[in-house]
């Protein structure tokens, strides 16, 4: 079955306005993906599905680092779990700093020999901010 079985030409003139505007997305995306876009691509294994927050590094042994430094116009973080890819975030990486300073998340050293700051980002309330 079609999706579209009109025949009215002004109902059809609407899908042709609704293919380009998800072209020029599919464009973007493939920008992304062909390297045509600079990304920074973190993955997080496991521990965020048992917390709900994804841990975002803001320096690493005393110097700024990861999202405090990246030059990158994506920000991507995948969610891994039992070595299975679950789902992948992205965001404009200037908007992601911005939604983490309006968010203020909890601040916790961790990672190799705990030498990373890291900002403790509750996942659900990302969203949210997404959502407003």
């Amino acid at each position: 079955m079609a999706l579209n079985e009109s025949k009215d030409i002004n109902v059809l003139r609407k899908f042709d306005i609704d293919l380009s505007w998800g072209q020029q997305w599919e464009k973007y995306i493939d920008n992304i993906f062909s390297g045509a876009t600079k990304s920074e691509v973190k993955s997080e294994r496991d521990q965020w599905h048992r917390t709900g927050n994804i841990a975002i590094e803001l320096a690493c042994r005393g110097k700024p680092s990861g999202l405090a430094t990246t030059e990158a116009d994506i920000w991507v973080h995948n969610l891994i779990k039992n070595d299975e890819h679950i789902c992948t975030l992205m965001f404009k990486t200037d908007k992601l700093r911005e939604m983490i300073i309006e968010m203020a998340p909890k601040i916790i050293n961790g990672g190799d020999d705990n030498a990373s700051v890291l900002c403790l980002v509750s996942i659900k309330a990302l969203m949210n901010r997404v959502m407003l």
